[in-house]
């Protein structure tokens, strides 16, 4: 009689996991990637006491003097009641200031208070630094090329929409 070799322990599980067939497919690659981007830039922005949606409002906020919320809340491309939360938290540390739209009472216009435009600074100079730590190696030609194919991703995206 023929002795067959025995199989796994379903007990004891797969030793090593195969994500062959997933890492042939973009979409799963951009979200293993933006998984390591986003563990970087959460320990970077820890020391400012600011999330990726904080940081990414502040920044937004900052460059935009006077943006409206429903604004803010497009250009993130969060629900309006989420991004409550964010402006209440950036307003509650002086970071920025919400100040009623003269010609519409019901919105708001959102400027950066001087704490928030030097914490918007030294965080985004910590950033850039990790990221170029992140990058390095990768050839400035590599990075413009994928730069540009994530803009033509979304490009396409929203010209479908």
């Amino acid at each position: 009689m023929k002795k067959i070799a025995p199989g796994p322990d379903p007990d004891e599980g797969i030793a090593t996991v195969s994500d062959r067939t997933l890492r042939t497919l973009l979409g799963y690659q951009m979200k293993r990637t933006f998984n390591v981007i986003q563990s970087d830039l959460s320990r970077t922005l820890k020391p400012f006491d600011l999330r990726m949606l904080t940081y990414t409002a502040l920044i937004l906020i900052v460059d935009n003097p006077g943006l409206r919320q429903s604004q803010l809340a497009e250009a993130m491309d969060i629900e309006r009641p989420n991004l409550v939360v964010i402006v209440d938290e950036l307003e509650r540390r002086d970071l920025i200031l919400r100040d009623r739209v003269e010609s519409d009472r019901r919105a708001y216009a959102l400027k950066a208070t001087l704490a928030g435009r030097r914490l918007c600074e030294k965080a985004v100079a910590a950033v850039t630094a990790h990221e170029k730590l992140l990058l390095k190696g990768i050839s400035p030609d590599a990075l413009t090329t994928a730069m540009k194919v994530m803009q033509l991703i979304e490009s396409n995206r929203l010209r479908e929409a």
